[in-house]
């Protein structure tokens, strides 16, 4: 689970304007990073099956946001996901 700051470094770094905490782009960033900790979680606590589930629903949250992002717009979308550093 991520803390306050490291919450408040991410909206800081894919906010769209000065007061955005909840654009698509914003929430995508904040999963990827839940998901990159559950995903290492998972490594070492093999048999969590609580936290997979956790996990696959984080991933398919994610996936919905990107699809709706990619619908409304494209260019931030492919901008998104070349930050993140996931498949576009």
């Amino acid at each position: 689970m991520l803390d306050k700051k490291q919450k408040e470094k991410i909206i800081e770094k894919f906010k769209t304007h000065d007061k955005d905490t909840g654009s698509p782009q914003v929430q995508i960033a904040i999963l990827t990073s839940e998901i990159k900790d559950l995903s290492g979680h998972l490594l070492s606590h093999k048999k969590d099956f609580s936290s997979r589930r956790g996990l696959m629903r984080k991933v398919s949250e994610r996936r919905r946001l990107l699809k709706y992002l990619k619908r409304e717009d494209g260019k931030a979308y492919v901008e998104l996901a070349e930050k993140l550093k996931i498949a576009a």
